[in-house]
């Protein structure tokens, strides 16, 4: 088939190599002059299938006024006039018990496992490299209450066989050296030791030119006006460039503006942007940096090493499409590193970056068909879209290539969080 994907980030473009694998005809239309220079481009780096949680769970109403109040709190909520932001506050809150916290991550680890599986095929198959490391994440509780209040996490991550391991200090300075001149600051860890981590950014356009290879054309400065639908399917896509792109099958990969493209055509897809800040610091002093990833719970701020640069990730802020960098958010960041790996980084030469993640209010990403008989959808992955994206990808490949996934989607389509979301 045609295949037309709207979106070169990380998620556009894993759906372009496999269907361009599987044999078809693919065509990727995206507004920037390159792949990956959205929420892809500077995002923590971890890929994180056991570290798979919805935001949404048992204690947050609680926890966001506490949040709230920090000074390096991980929650912003910047209010707007937009009926869309506070709907999709409402659904996020109705998500918040621990029935519905255990089934959404029992629906996100088996995406995030497979596509963890389907990378490292990846660079068995081509050789990609992206400054990958594969010695786990470290989940760092700074209080003693944090590494107590895990049990809900554990449970699941035992019912689905993800290792893991419950540190003391002690354990935690094993496996990351660094921390040996801060462990009066911590109480321990829980980490995963098969998780990964790598520059999202540098995977995406290396995948880019294999799919290049294997006969995908890349459409840049192009922007996406709308879809265009004849009844039962869509016909075509309008762009900047005028004229109408049309194909056999449609794939919408826009991350947080998948849901605006969508909502002219009666699919009511909740996804929304939550922006998220990173800095990237040059290594200073190698000893002194992280050896993975470190998330430091407390402030929900990732450490991660990429080659000779520390990259450090989190706040979730909620202000609609809005890419300003606040001094504030940077200021979490710089201290989240200096207060863990004083020696790490130099911080003088930090870059300083924002991105939206596209969001659903129960965690989960949307991927499959829609009303339309020849559209997809792969968004909606939030946190997780450089985890879950070759996994995702592959099973769109698969789905629209009429073959039966590897594994079980059905929880993850459109149709189903129509049911559940109204």
């Amino acid at each position: 088939m045609k295949v037309l994907i709207l979106g070169s980030g990380v998620i556009g473009v894993t759906s372009a190599y496999y269907l361009a694998r599987a044999g078809h005809e693919v065509t990727v239309v995206d507004r920037q002059p390159e792949p990956a220079l959205e929420t892809s481009f500077a995002n923590a780096g971890e890929v994180s299938p056991g570290y798979s949680s919805p935001w949404a769970g048992p204690g947050v109403p609680v926890k966001a006024v506490k949040w709230l109040l920090m000074k390096h709190g991980p929650l912003v909520i910047r209010p707007k006039l937009d009926p869309v932001m506070w709907v999709w506050l409402l659904k996020m809150l109705r998500n918040c018990t621990s029935e519905r916290y255990a089934v959404n991550k029992s629906r996100m680890i088996p995406i995030a496992e497979y596509s963890r599986d389907c990378l490292r095929d990846l660079r068995r198959d081509i050789g990609i490299q992206y400054d990958e490391r594969s010695q786990g994440t470290l989940q760092l509780f700074r209080y003693q209450a944090q590494l107590d209040g895990t049990g809900e996490d554990i449970a699941v991550l035992k019912q689905y066989g993800v290792p893991f391991e419950v540190l003391g200090r002690e354990g935690c300075i094993a496996v990351e050296p660094a921390l040996a001149g801060v462990k009066e600051k911590f109480a321990g860890g829980l980490r995963l030791p098969q998780d990964e981590t790598g520059d999202c950014h540098m995977f995406t356009q290396a995948l880019a030119k294999h799919a290049q290879a294997l006969g995908v054309r890349f459409m840049f400065n192009t922007g996406i006006d709308r879809i265009v639908t004849d009844g039962a399917r869509v016909s075509g896509v309008a762009t900047s460039a005028g004229g109408m792109l049309q194909a056999d099958a449609y794939v919408l990969a826009l991350g947080s503006w998948s849901s605006r493209l969508a909502a002219p055509l009666g699919i009511s897809l909740p996804v929304y942007p939550v922006k998220g800040y990173s800095i990237t610091v040059p290594i200073k002093d190698a000893s002194g940096a992280p050896e993975s990833t470190v998330m430091d719970e407390s402030y929900k701020v990732a450490i991660t090493r990429l080659g000779n640069r520390i990259r450090v990730g989190g706040t979730a802020e909620i202000s609609g499409y809005s890419s300003k960098l606040y001094d504030a958010r940077r200021a979490t960041l710089d201290h989240s590193l200096t207060d863990l790996f004083p020696r790490g980084g130099d911080l003088s030469k930090a870059t300083f970056w924002s991105g939206l993640r596209p969001m659903t209010p129960d965690g989960p990403p949307v991927i499959g068909p829609t009303q339309y008989a020849n559209l997809h959808l792969n968004t909606g992955h939030g946190t997780l879209g450089w985890t879950m994206s070759c996994g995702s990808g592959r099973v769109l490949a698969d789905m629209l290539s009429g073959k039966k996934p590897d594994i079980d989607v059905s929880a993850l389509t459109v149709d189903r969080y129509s049911h559940r979301f109204g």
